[in-house]
């Protein structure tokens, strides 16, 4: 703590304990808290660098005009100082303690009702338990009490709080009321104590331990049970913090819990409150996940009560559970095929396809199940929450899964076709089931997401040809949602991606997929016509597969022909009147193309058009979507031809995309400039001595702070027919200065911080730390760049003190030696100040005690007819 900020603070302490005082923002409330907590996590005590604080929580604390939250901020801070045990004697020798953690004191004050001061007497007290003294106090004040009756608190951030802190005070007290030694003590419930510090042996204190322990676990016991409905909300709190001590509690805690609060859950879950379905599921797997070590069995208190869960309960909580369980990764093989048997059962019963034959523990609850499918609101979420978790089934062990895989698929196409009236339902089925999933877009989204995630199952790929009929044929349905066709576009990629032998697709089959691409890429809404051209786009970019003859080839050549029918459209769709389309039809093409750039084929005729379009679009296109799609078409280009300066097309293309992109008023569409130039630096730069590729290379800066001596630099030569001073002249010419300079002085700060970074890379090529001091500060006279008088240009003759000259050819420009610019510009410095948040320089304490007394003098002057605004800085 600097000395400036300790003569600060009595000054603040007085701001804040005046009466009637108040901030703009508790923000700065909650900053100066977290100042003091680093202060004493460093070690240092509060009250021996700031002995005032002492006499400002005495003040608040005793004070009937304080404000609600400086008295909520003085108990926290009440907690950080006693938190050490000289602080705590110090403030229980003033009995600022004993007021201060009394309830009884702010209800008297009429103050308890405010949850911040709940909320700050819960902080305080949490912070402050981290020793025996504190603990002792917190029992002789029966604290417990109003902690316990805070659970159930009307405010749920004092709830939550509440129950953050009882756990803490159980997870404490259990070692001691144990008997506490340590060979007897649970593992998980010593590190998770308040101390984090071993205890001593039973002493008086274990006493009071024990006796908080029953207090903790009578109450959950008594609170857990709802005397009526409309104290459901109490139950689901209750049951909540019991999962939150389960899951940290080591076994013998968990048996004691168990032991207590067992009856209890059992009547709740015999009483089917469906709102208590998911705390109760949360409660057992918390007991279940607590299991480790030799033990392997679970308590039989969880046993029972998950075997109800998942017997008794009404069919949408059986959904419900059976759905926790299986995603809870527990390795018990009869409730894992319960699970799925229940999770499968509304499908099977709609799709008619006896998924769970011969599972009779399942098909009991057949007739119950088919009457909640009878309501569409329930119908619906069922299935919906069915088909997000089968996909799990069908990864289970073969010997544990009901049914096999592809059968999982059957169903789900079965689902689809009834979902779309592709076909008829089946004569065993309930007609009002039918009814209720028929048109509905809710469950075909479901259904085709679970149909994607089903493609990675094993034993599938043999549904392949009956999954591209069924998702030709929603593609090709009249009434689909573009969200649905969406969907089937994603599906049809999964599958065609997962397997790598597409020889089963029959031609037919193709042909009906190129004639629905054909008709959505022409949809009078623009959403499907996006999700049409990404297909196309994603499609291209497939790995090869196998044909029929055994050979290779292109997944896109192989379904749709290739090129030859996908580049047309993503042509087209150049001109789409929605910015989302043209933008991704040219991503679409950056993939289309990549493979033929990869193998540096000459660029067609096709290609040169698609290049004249994509610079109109640059230079023309009036959304930023489009603008920033074609800078990653030339990136993408760029990276991918195995030798750019082989394809004229591109590097005659590159100069006027560098030159457009940098004086784009889209900071995105900058920064893909800068990536393009930076991919221009890698290629011919890399393998310079001095050059380093990737932004992460360049090392470290130093402190803002600290002394370092200039660095003395010197150009690099290089020997050979390419020197990196010939590279550079032709990059200079290509535009690449002037981008990279024109982003330093950009008013967008990742604009700004991208162009330092790279001629930060093109400083440390050019110039090297020198061998012989005698040759330091030699220049290259050949390398040299002309700046012109006005723009980013006026603001680097501005750094270097530049009049106007002229240069011969233009009165308005000057030329500078480039070697001479890069080290004037003071790279490393404006580096470490756009690297930095814009609020750095007033990131500080003292910044933030001088905001609070400039709040206090505002308020102090109230009674002035003219009284500005205060804006208070909080970091």
């Amino acid at each position: 703590m600097d000395e400036e900020c300790v003569s600060l603070l009595p000054r603040v302490c007085d701001v804040l304990a005046a009466s009637g005082s108040s901030l703009p923002d508790d923000t700065s409330l909650e900053k100066l808290l977290d100042w003091f907590s680093a202060v004493t996590k460093s070690g240092v005590s509060l009250l021996e660098v700031s002995p005032c604080l002492l006499g400002f929580i005495s003040s608040v604390v005793s004070s009937r005009a304080s404000e609600s939250s400086i008295i909520s901020f003085a108990l926290k801070l009440i907690g950080l100082v006693a938190a050490a045990e000289d602080g705590f004697r110090a403030l229980q020798e003033t009995s600022v303690l004993d007021l201060a953690f009394d309830p009884q004191h702010w209800r008297e004050e009429g103050l308890w009702e405010d949850p911040c001061i709940r909320i700050g007497w819960i902080h305080g007290f949490s912070t402050m338990l981290q020793h025996r003294q504190a603990f002792s106090f917190f029992v002789r004040a029966d604290s417990i009490k109003p902690l316990l009756q805070l659970q159930t608190d009307t405010s749920l951030f004092v709830a939550s709080a509440a129950s953050q802190m009882l756990t803490q005070v159980l997870m404490f007290c259990h070692p001691l009321s144990s008997g506490f030694n340590e060979t007897e003590v649970d593992n998980k419930s010593s590190s998770s104590s308040i101390t984090g510090l071993k205890c001593p042996n039973a002493t008086e204190s274990d006493h009071e331990s024990a006796a908080v322990v029953t207090e903790i676990l009578e109450f959950l016991k008594r609170r857990m049970l709802p005397k009526e409905p409309s104290q459901l909300h109490q139950s689901q709190q209750i049951l909540k913090l019991l999962a939150s001590i389960l899951s940290q509690a080591g076994p013998s805690l968990q048996n004691k819990l168990l032991l207590t609060v067992g009856e209890s859950l059992e009547e709740l879950v015999a009483s089917n409150y469906s709102q208590l379905t998911r705390p109760l599921m949360d409660v057992i797997l918390a007991g279940y996940s607590s299991v480790g070590g030799d033990v392997k069995v679970p308590d039989p208190i969880l046993s029972r009560l998950l075997s109800v869960m998942l017997n008794q309960r009404e069919p949408p909580d059986l959904i419900h559970a059976a759905a926790a369980f299986l995603c809870s990764g527990h390795d018990n093989r009869i409730h894992m095929e319960q699970s799925a048997g229940i999770l499968l059962l509304p499908v099977d019963i709609i799709t008619s396809l006896t998924l769970l034959e011969g599972n009779f523990t399942v098909k009991e609850h057949q007739l119950s199940m088919m009457e909640q499918l009878k309501n569409k609101t329930s119908c619906v979420s069922m299935i919906c929450i069915s088909l997000k978790y089968i996909p799990k089934i069908t990864l289970m062990a073969p010997d544990c899964r009901p049914c096999p895989p592809a059968s999982v698929v059957g169903a789900v196409l079965s689902l689809l076709r009834l979902c779309s009236g592709l076909s008829p339902p089946s004569v065993a089925g309930c007609v009002t089931v039918f009814r209720n999933v028929t048109g509905s877009g809710k469950v075909q989204k479901c259904a085709l997401e679970a149909l994607s995630a089903l493609s990675s199952s094993p034993e599938v790929k043999v549904m392949l040809v009956e999954v591209f009929t069924l998702l030709i044929e929603y593609l090709n349905h009249p009434d689909s949602d573009p969200t649905v066709l969406q969907k089937s576009y994603q599906a049809l990629l999964k599958w065609i991606g997962v397997c790598s032998n597409l020889s089963s697709i029959t031609n037919q089959l193709k042909q009906d997929l190129t004639q629905v691409v054909r008709k959505r890429v022409c949809d009078m809404r623009w959403e499907v016509r996006d999700s049409t051209v990404e297909f196309l786009g994603h499609l291209a970019g497939l790995p090869a597969c196998s044909t029929e003859d055994g050979g290779v080839c292109d997944i896109s050549q192989y379904v749709l022909g290739g090129c030859c029918f996908t580049t047309p459209l993503l042509m087209e769709a150049l001109h789409d009147p929605e910015s989302y389309v043209r933008a991704s039809a040219i991503s679409a093409l950056a993939q289309a193309m990549r493979n033929s750039w990869r193998q540096g084929a000459v660029p067609t005729k096709e290609q040169a058009e698609i290049v004249t379009q994509l610079l109109e679009i640059l230079s023309q296109d009036t959304e930023g979507f489009a603008r920033r799609a074609v800078l990653q078409f030339f990136i993408t280009w760029f990276s991918s031809y195995p030798s750019c300066t082989s394809s004229p097309l591109l590097m005659q293309s590159v100069r006027s995309v560098l030159l457009q992109g940098c004086a784009d008023l889209d900071w995105e569409v900058k920064v893909h400039t800068l990536d393009l130039a930076e991919l221009l630096m890698d290629q011919a730069f890399l393998g310079q001595h001095g050059y380093t590729k990737g932004l992460e290379s360049h090392p470290a800066q130093p402190h803002p702070y600290a002394v370092t001596a200039k660095q003395a630099y010197t150009l690099h030569t290089h020997s050979g027919t390419h020197t990196l001073s010939s590279d550079l002249d032709g990059l200079v010419k290509q535009g690449l200065l002037s981008v990279l300079l024109s982003g330093l002085f950009d008013c967008d700060r990742p604009v700004g911080l991208k162009a330092c970074r790279l001629l930060i890379r093109l400083k440390d090529a050019l110039l090297l730390r020198p061998q012989d001091t005698t040759d330091a500060g030699k220049t290259d006279p050949g390398l040299n760049c002309e700046l012109l008088s006005q723009g980013w240009a006026h603001e680097i003759r501005n750094v270097l003190g530049m009049e106007d000259r002229t240069s011969g050819t233009d009165a308005h420009t000057v030329t500078i030696n480039v070697c001479d610019l890069v080290k004037c510009l003071d790279l490393e410095e404006r580096l470490d100040v756009l690297t930095r948040s814009s609020d750095h320089f007033y990131n500080s304490p003292r910044s933030l005690l001088q905001d609070i007394l400039t709040a206090g003098s505002a308020h102090a002057q109230q009674d002035s007819q003219l009284k500005e605004e205060v804006i208070v800085d909080c970091y």
